[in-house]
């Protein structure tokens, strides 16, 4: 791709400008001059952003020979594990007619998985053959490391990763879930060469890059469909370009203090303190995760109490000064306000305590009321 196309202009922070610029005016690493023949594809992924970009590569039948997926396998869950749990992507492969292979359940099994022809290689990929020429790895959403043994059957350049944020801003397993918490206007998606874990696994060289505008209340599956759009387009069209001879890459701009990471989401992200978060904070909180975790706070007897539906409450009566951590009916908007650290009130729609069923607000407050645990008409949240 040229460089004027790499990143495309978008209203940014300076930082994120600079980065930008930065990368623009780096050396360019071209993909070989020759034009390819179609490739043979091992794609790996797991979870919806996975189809939507598989389904864009499947459709771009003009870039591959032979596609095949490799995703987890069906898991039971639920109690006594009455439920099994299937990869989406397989079942996307398997409505498709493409060949899906599943890896081993347990990490410490993976380690020898060994990928199906026409991949399969137990030496070093060599540059002469040509049979390594038409070999590519994909990932997208895959939530697995893959081994450098396992990197190395393919050459480099030839074993890419749909990552969604303008790296190398939100290096790491959740890029889209970061960058809502933290707010941010402006996000995107680069296609990356995959790098072994030492090296870093998303600090690959840059094929192509798109940033979007970020929606105002934005969520993560909102968020996550527009993403893996962009992402399958752009690693469509680099795929194209490999095979015209005219793809190129450039290095991503250095790491730097203020670089945001995006480490995985854990049950610490998910518990709220009104005494240092505000109500926006905890509004973006649940935007970002709500759709894997419950945003939960302490009752007063130690139970974990849910939050659903959140918002900043723009009308919450004449509660005067109180503090964080208190909460209220509000018969007015029919939500139960909570005090953050800001002095604002955030506003909670329906509210899910401990081994009880989800209610609205004024069912569940009606049920605190019976309690006799209240102060001057009030509740403490841990």
């Amino acid at each position: 791709m040229h460089s004027q196309s790499v990143y495309n202009s978008v209203r940014v922070n300076s930082t994120r400008r600079r980065l930008l610029i930065n990368c623009l005016n780096a050396h360019f690493y071209s993909s070989t001059a020759a034009a390819k023949k179609p490739f043979d594809i091992l794609f790996f992924g797991r979870d919806e952003f996975s189809c939507s970009v598989f389904k864009q590569l499947h459709d771009a039948r003009d870039v591959w020979k032979s596609i095949s997926i490799a995703t987890n396998p069906d898991v039971k869950t639920g109690r006594r594990g009455s439920h099994l749990s299937i990869s989406p992507l397989k079942q996307l492969g398997e409505s498709l007619e493409v060949p899906v292979h599943t890896i081993p359940r347990r990490k410490v099994d993976f380690r020898d998985w060994m990928p199906p022809p026409p991949f399969t290689n137990t030496n070093e990929p060599h540059f002469s053959d040509p049979a390594n020429e038409t070999r590519f790895l994909v990932t997208a959403s895959f939530g697995r490391i893959l081994r450098p043994s396992l990197l190395r059957i393919f050459l480099p350049g030839q074993r890419l990763n749909v990552h969604p944020s303008l790296l190398p801003a939100y290096r790491g397993p959740a890029p889209i879930q970061r960058a809502l918490m933290r707010g941010d206007n402006v996000t995107g998606v680069c296609v990356i060469d995959m790098m072994e874990k030492k090296e870093g696994i998303d600090a690959g060289s840059v094929w192509a890059c798109k940033s979007m505008v970020v929606p105002e209340n934005a969520t993560f599956p909102l968020m996550s469909v527009e993403l893996a759009r962009i992402g399958g387009d752009l690693l469509v069209t680099v795929l194209r370009d490999m095979l015209l001879g005219k793809a190129s890459s450039i290095p991503q701009p250095p790491v730097s203090s203020i670089t945001p990471h995006a480490s995985a989401i854990s049950a610490s992200d998910a518990r709220v303190d009104f005494t240092s978060q505000t109500a926006l904070d905890i509004v973006r909180l649940s935007l970002a995760i709500s759709h894997q975790r419950p945003i939960t706070t302490t009752m007063h007897d130690g139970r974990t109490l849910q939050l659903h539906h959140l918002s900043v409450s723009k009308s919450h009566d004449d509660l005067g000064p109180v503090e964080p951590g208190w909460a209220v009916y509000s018969p007015h908007t029919r939500t139960i306000l909570i005090n953050c650290a800001d002095g604002k009130w955030l506003s909670v729609l329906k509210l899910k305590s401990q081994d009880r069923a989800l209610l609205t607000a004024k069912e569940w407050w009606n049920g605190v009321k019976g309690l006799g645990v209240l102060h001057e008409g009030m509740l403490k949240l841990l």
